[in-house]
């Protein structure tokens, strides 16, 4: 850029000072009772996946402990009469019941996390509204100073 160049953009700067600062944004929704959310959460689908990984967990709880327990039956029974394909199904029982035991602590975190999740969510959009609104004092001072 040459000086001359940079001239004529601070001339034309100064001819339009009456311009403010605008922000591009996502236009309001009047069906969102707050100004500005753009996120919107409601407790029923969070109650739907609360009660969907409760409903995995009750479930997979009764039926992969009834699995846990034939196996272990089965593999003793195999062990004592001398097959070593007990000793093979006791392994794989112990690892069934490490991988149980992650799936439904999963399943216990995501249904215990929904319980809480929308109001933590409605906490953090205030938040943030109130961060970015903010900006328009920022776009007052510079008007004001455009202004003088």
């Amino acid at each position: 850029m040459t000086w001359d160049e940079w001239e004529q953009l601070k001339t034309e700067a100064a001819e339009n000072r009456s311009a403010a600062m605008q922000l591009n944004r996502v236009p309001e929704d009047p069906s969102i009772t707050a100004p500005g959310h753009d996120l919107k959460v409601s407790q029923q689908d969070l109650a739907a996946v609360g009660d969907a990984a409760f409903r995995l967990f009750d479930n997979l709880g009764k039926c992969g402990r009834d699995a846990w327990s034939i196996s272990q039956t089965a593999a003793k029974d195999l062990s004592t009469q001398g097959f070593a394909l007990g000793g093979a199904l006791n392994h794989v029982q112990e690892r069934w019941e490490k991988q149980l035991k992650s799936l439904l602590d999963a399943c216990a975190h995501i249904s215990n996390h929904m319980d809480f999740t929308q109001g933590a969510h409605a906490g953090d959009e205030y938040y943030v509204y109130d961060i970015v609104s903010s900006i328009s004092t920022l776009d007052d001072g510079f008007t004001e100073r455009t202004q003088r």
